[in-house]
């Protein structure tokens, strides 16, 4: 316990940069996999066999997407930065985190029957007021009030809390398009569908405009947390 307090920061640090690799790197296999799961001339069975690689990757993206957060307000409490997560408040905002990861792989887990379906959207949901509320903290901080203490020099960490909201944005989209593949591969099961076929082709497309975005967010995400520029 001792090394544990006396490392602490750069443990997280530590564990803070595994889960951005992981994050970008997931979700670039994921794209690259998603040309064989919406190639027709392949046999279903073959694109079922590239989805399910899809979803074993994903898997590491959203744990990554997921740890990132917490991992970062806990280095913001160490900084000074989130003093709402001194005493106790640390350990409460970990356990709505873990319950928040233990949906995700629950969602993976189950994720070809209708309890893996229902988890997923019950998952999305939870990021909606997530989303709301840390651009909210994010622009307060901005105007120098609300729980998130930053002034000069230091409006790096709440920029970068904004961009990590707006990167699960994107986010929400791209798990959409992945839990459609589910549901579309069902009624493709049962023989050849082409309304189907054309719903994934067009849903990957935006899908893949999406994934630029995302990592042009994801790599401003880690620019400001490296560099902290202002």
């Amino acid at each position: 316990m001792e090394f544990l307090a006396m490392h602490e920061l750069s443990i997280l640090r530590w564990v803070h940069i595994l889960a951005m690799v992981y994050w970008l790197g997931g979700e670039w296999g994921v794209f690259q996999t998603s040309y064989h799961v919406t190639n027709p001339a392949l046999s279903l069975e073959e694109r079922k066999r590239h989805m399910e690689t899809a979803y074993r990757i994903d898997i590491l993206a959203r744990t990554g997407i997921v740890l990132l957060l917490p991992l970062g307000l806990h280095m913001g409490k160490i900084f000074g930065f989130v003093p709402l997560l001194n005493g106790s408040g640390v350990w409460w905002m970990w356990l709505f985190f873990a319950i928040w990861l233990a949906m995700t792989w629950t969602a993976f887990i189950k994720r070809e029957t209708d309890i893996g379906i229902m988890v997923t959207r019950a998952e999305e949901s939870l990021r909606y007021p997530l989303i709301a509320g840390l651009l909210i903290v994010s622009f307060m901080a901005f105007a120098g009030s609300g729980p998130i203490v930053s002034g000069e020099f230091n409006q790096w960490y709440p920029a970068k809390m904004a961009l990590y909201a707006f990167a699960l944005c994107i986010g929400l989209f791209l798990r959409l398009v992945m839990r459609r593949w589910t549901e579309r591969f069902r009624l493709l099961a049962m023989g050849p569908n082409a309304e189907q076929e054309a719903a994934l082709a067009r849903e990957i497309g935006m899908a893949r405009m999406a994934a630029y975005i995302y990592w042009i967010t994801i790599a401003s995400v880690c620019f400001l947390g490296a560099v902290k520029p202002f």
